[in-house]
């Protein structure tokens, strides 16, 4: 049976690549990445479960205060980790090892280095310097509840100093990237669940818990920086450190990462931008923040991790002018990143309520917690597609160091946010925010694909349409089944009323269950559908890839 890239190459490529334009496997690449982030996020579940437990949601102002001020420098920690230097950096340095030398590239990337941390320092020293008059930007709704503006206020001058170190992580990412190394980018970020997960076990309070968090946030980020610093070095690159200076390269670099900054971090600005709408209900922050979460959870494993991954190859293409690898590694990147994403989005449409009381709902985190948590996790259910999406095709501009249509269109989406939160959170409360989010990103994803279609640079093949509209349809027939499922969950759980062990109990057992069931029968489900065939899942794993025509290619799904 013929693999997706096989037909694909078959109709877009006039003769077969040459070895030496054979690029490495992206879905090999993609899994390294994701297979981190899992652990990652497995440590980040039981950090939540945590951080909640203690601090809880809107019982306490501790909730709010510390989401805020990990959500403020994380904003800039996901604008550079996945924006500017995905954006900019990896394709001139990819470009430059290949057309330069490695010697070239390194000068590069330690002025580069150099001139981001001193940015994002000066950034750091103004936030931590006038966040008093910030927070009333940001979370303006917070003083109308004693303390709570206050307490925001320490924890985020607590926490800012995180902003230098993953900026200085998110580059060190891209010099591994573009070297096709991933495993120490992927891994890092486990260090920031372990870390925040340590200090806040032995809190006493909630406002402990947000102020030993917030401790634990920075020292995870000197450990993260640290890390890849050290693999920088261990990869044979020589990344050193020096004083700033605006050389022709890093002005040119400086112009194409700000609008790709804002380009690829649409999502995060409309979250923010959420949290701001939110900031006058209390627990409102929190609810957010928890759904978050969740649907991260898809946005990291496939969204993020099939993006940087595809974008060295992708720019590797558009310079050699192969239009055929630059059309397969699309393809197979939408492709896969949707059969991967749109099951976790049924889920989260389908069970939602079950999912956030069987996960979150104990100590301090109490059952209206809960119930508006889930209704926003429903209204993101349906925006992860997008999200993902909005990753990918943001790469097609990349590669080509067009940053400045993507980041027109992300203005765009931020300004619809607005307009609809307002909109929708006057209609649905809490809900109608994530759902703001949703169709401003959908939004941002139709004008990206209209773009790429109409100047030729990409649109799917009729082949790829046909497996992602197969995927939708087993994620569909999977999320009927959890809702199935949890139809019956007062028997089930019954059924399950030995399930008794100290916090544990029949829902978290059932929890468990399902989503395990869903795990196991949805593969089965997406080879019944044709979504993915077997034969392409056994050539994605290949470590060579076959011989036969479509040589360089068939080594991916």
């Amino acid at each position: 049976m013929r693999t997706l890239a096989d037909r694909i190459s078959a109709d877009s490529v006039s003769k077969a690549p040459s070895k030496a334009s054979r690029p490495p496997s992206l879905i090999r690449s993609s899994m390294v990445y994701s297979s981190f982030t899992l652990i990652s996020r497995f440590f980040g579940f039981f950090r939540d479960l945590a951080v909640t437990y203690y601090m809880g949601a809107s019982a306490s102002i501790a909730a709010d205060a510390f989401n805020t001020a990990f959500a403020f420098p994380n904003l800039f920690r996901r604008i550079f980790a996945e924006g500017a230097f995905a954006a900019a950096f990896v394709p001139a340095y990819s470009k430059s090892l290949e057309q330069d030398g490695e010697e070239v590239a390194d000068v590069l990337a330690a002025d580069a280095m150099a001139v981001l941390a001193a940015a994002t320092l000066a950034i750091t020293i103004i936030a931590e310097l006038t966040m008093p008059w910030l927070m009333l930007i940001m979370r303006p709704g917070f003083a109308a509840v004693p303390g709570k503006m206050h307490l925001a206020v320490i924890l985020t001058q607590i926490t800012m100093p995180y902003l230098p170190c993953m900026a200085i992580y998110a580059h060190l990412s891209g010099v591994l990237n573009a070297r096709n190394r991933f495993i120490l980018s992927g891994a890092a970020p486990i260090l920031l669940n372990l870390w925040t997960l340590a200090v806040v076990l032995p809190a006493h309070n909630a406002v402990q818990a947000a102020e030993l968090a917030s401790w634990g946030i920075v020292a995870a980020g000197i450990s993260q920086a640290a890390l890849l610093w050290w693999g920088v070095n261990k990869s044979g690159a020589k990344v050193t450190i020096r004083w700033p200076r605006m050389t022709p390269q890093i002005k040119a670099l400086i112009m194409l990462a700000i609008p790709g900054a804002l380009a690829a971090s649409a999502t995060q600005i409309n979250i923010f931008v959420s949290q701001f709408l939110a900031s006058s209900v209390n627990g409102a922050a929190s609810w957010l923040a928890v759904a978050d979460r969740l649907y991260q959870l898809p946005l990291g494993l496939v969204g993020v991790a099939v993006g940087v991954a595809l974008l060295p190859q992708l720019s590797r293409a558009v310079h050699a002018k192969d239009r055929g690898v630059a059309q397969v590694a699309m393809d197979q990147a939408m492709v896969f990143s949707m059969a991967l994403t749109l099951p976790a989005a049924a889920a989260m449409v389908s069970i939602p309520s079950f999912l956030i009381d069987a996960l979150y709902t104990r100590g301090e985190f109490l059952a209206v917690d809960a119930r508006e948590t889930a209704a926003a996790l429903l209204q993101y259910g349906w925006g992860v597609p997008a999200f993902v999406l909005q990753q990918l095709m943001a790469r097609a501009f990349f590669a080509r160091q067009d940053t400045r249509t993507p980041m027109i269109y992300s203005l765009v989406s931020v300004a619809a946010n607005i307009v609809f939160g307002i909109a929708l959170f006057r209609l649905l409360g809490v809900g109608g925010i994530a759902a703001a989010t949703s169709l401003a990103s959908w939004l941002n994803v139709i004008m990206m694909a209209t773009t790429l279609a109409r100047r030729d640079h990409y649109r799917p093949s009729a082949l790829a349409f046909s497996r992602m509209a197969r995927s939708l349809a087993a994620s569909a027939i999977m999320g009927g089944l959890l809702a199935l499922a949890v139809h019956f969950r007062t028997p089930l759980e019954a059924a399950l009323g030995w399930a008794h062990l100290g916090k544990i109990g029949p829902k978290e057992v059932l929890v468990v269950l399902v989503s395990l069931s869903a795990a196991a029968a949805y593969p089965f489900l997406l080879f019944a559908t044709g979504g993915i065939t077997p034969a392409e899942v056994r050539a994605a794993l290949r470590r060579k890839p076959a011989d036969g025509p479509s040589e360089g290619h068939a080594d991916l799904p």
